[in-house]
């Protein structure tokens, strides 16, 4: 009520009390009403998770896949299974499903189920995840002779032809970077070799600008990805982690800084998606998943990156200023939008994981603070937790896209259940959302969710 000529005025409002504070955790029960009465209308849920939650969706995510990506090697004309490795059959392919199993998206699902099982203690996810990764090793050999016998046999008639002959990126990133963590974890020798395969086209045959960045002939020549730090510079930080050669991680290094000085909009704290050498001026369409890319490619080299090493300090300013600019385009109901800088286009539920995986694994390393974040990453949680359905599908997934200059392309891309894109990057952010909670930093006050280290057990 406003103060009316003649009334007393109103008492003068007391000035916060920082010192005396509350320092616990209001007590459980419904949020404080504002003095209005009026309860907020939050369209997912509004405040802390809990560890049993996470790995109820984990676990519904892994029994869907578990259930609709059979992995054995069949007689496509039959579907009789084979199981001899010594007797080549002409029809021998990979058993069709709902998804790909040998691509990229793959190759993040294997990573989510393997981080999964380290920080359930499930050994569920882990045992998905090598049981693919195996089938892939195991049968290459096979393939190997087969499209040797069969010179006509192309990526288009077999899926395992990728294997043999990766072609791109996408062919060799993921799925080596989810290889050598499984190696790391003992899964067995048999996977050096598709490792060294994999390894071996991204640092000696893809193709590169005269710089040395790595590059794409396609759409337009002379072109770089944003998706394309993904799909190397985690399998680049594994192998050199796994081998001890610093190379690796100098040419980590080198291919985030060259696509940073040409991509990302520092004023914004974004990346464009497509960048093309010779064009002046770069019409900057800011991709959801292919930012996320990014952010996980820098979260997972900073993880394995020597402490000592001249370029770290530098991924990790380009790390904060990237979570900064994805902290000022975060929808009100918590994921980000297709074009994250355009609110009109539709909001994305695989980049919006990785933002919150990305994001949550800077708050558990330390590499950002948790007060400024953690409420922005547990909303980004509890929205992406509502796009998982009860059986287990992931909703609300931009499919496969290639890189456009013209908004249209992006604001009428599809979505899809049957878009992998999604499963991987939400196994991989529950699984980091699980570390959060554990820290039991949370606290509701006046209704607000807060962060704070005075929570620390």
């Amino acid at each position: 009520m406003n103060h009316t000529e003649g009334a007393s005025p109103p008492p003068p409002i007391p000035p916060a009390d920082h010192k005396n504070a509350p320092t616990k955790p209001d007590a459980g029960g419904p949020l404080p009403l504002p003095p209005e009465g009026i309860p907020p209308s939050y369209p997912v849920h509004y405040g802390p998770t809990t560890v049993a939650t996470i790995k109820e969706l984990l676990r519904r995510i892994h029994d869907y896949l578990e259930a609709h990506t059979p992995a054995r090697v069949i007689n496509r004309r039959t579907g009789a299974e084979i199981v001899d490795v010594n007797r080549i059959d002409p029809d021998a392919d990979l058993e069709k499903c709902a998804f790909r199993l040998i691509c990229y998206e793959w190759g993040v699902i294997c990573s989510g189920m393997l981080f999964a099982s380290e920080v359930t203690s499930d050994p569920r996810f882990r045992d998905y995840a090598v049981r693919r990764l195996q089938l892939i090793a195991k049968w290459a050999p096979y393939f190997q002779k087969l499209v040797a016998a069969n010179p006509r046999l192309g990526r288009d008639q077999l899926a395992f032809f990728p294997v043999i002959h990766p072609a791109n990126l996408d062919d060799a990133g993921s799925l080596c970077a989810a290889m050598i963590k499984a190696h790391r974890e003992g899964v067995g020798g048999r996977l050096r070799p598709c490792i060294d395969n994999y390894i071996g086209y991204i640092c000696a045959k893809q193709f590169r600008l005269e710089d040395g960045t790595l590059a794409r002939q396609r759409p337009l020549a002379n072109s770089l990805w944003l998706d394309d730090l993904y799909m190397s510079v985690p399998a680049l930080a594994q192998m050199g982690h796994l081998t001890g050669k610093r190379h690796y991680f100098d040419e980590a290094v080198k291919q985030v800084t060259q696509f940073a000085a040409r991509m990302f909009n520092r004023r914004k704290g974004l990346y464009m998606h497509g960048w093309v050498a010779g064009l002046d001026v770069h019409p900057e369409y800011l991709w959801g998943r292919a930012n996320g890319w990014a952010l996980m490619a820098k979260t997972e080299l900073l993880e394995l990156l020597p402490i000592d090493h001249p370029g770290r300090a530098s991924i990790l300013d380009l790390l904060r200023a990237q979570i900064r600019g994805l902290a000022e385009n975060q929808s009100g109901d918590g994921l980000w939008h297709q074009l994250l800088d355009r609110d009109d286009s539709y909001l994305e539920t695989s980049a919006s994981a990785i933002f919150v995986y990305g994001i949550a694994r800077a708050i558990n390393r330390g590499w950002i603070d948790v007060l400024a974040h953690g409420p922005m990453v547990q909303l980004g949680w509890n929205a992406v937790a509502a796009k998982v359905n009860p059986q287990g599908q992931v909703e609300g997934t931009c499919v496969g896209s290639g890189m456009a200059f013209d908004p249209a392309f992006y604001y009428y891309r599809p979505t899809s259940v049957f878009a992998a894109h999604g499963y991987g990057p939400t196994l991989l952010a529950g699984a980091e959302m699980i570390n959060l909670a554990k820290s039991d930093r949370a606290v509701i006050h006046d209704g607000a969710l807060h962060f704070g280290p005075h929570l620390a057990p």
